[in-house]
């Protein structure tokens, strides 16, 4: 299940990013998730997904 909470999100997603993703495209595609939602969930935070590192930074 994906974590509701943004900050618990957060680290859900940078793990599943580094430890089996090559790309946010890649998991959202995998896990069925909306990436503009994820992203639009992780801004709430000031975070913001950075392609290079493959991490929300």
């Amino acid at each position: 299940m994906i974590p509701k909470d943004p900050v618990m999100l957060l680290s859900y997603v940078n793990t599943q990013l580094r430890d089996f993703y090559s790309s946010l495209d890649a998991l959202c595609e995998d896990k069925e998730l909306s990436g503009e939602e994820v992203k639009k969930k992780l801004a709430s935070i000031d975070y913001e997904y950075d392609a290079e590192k493959n991490q929300f930074v």
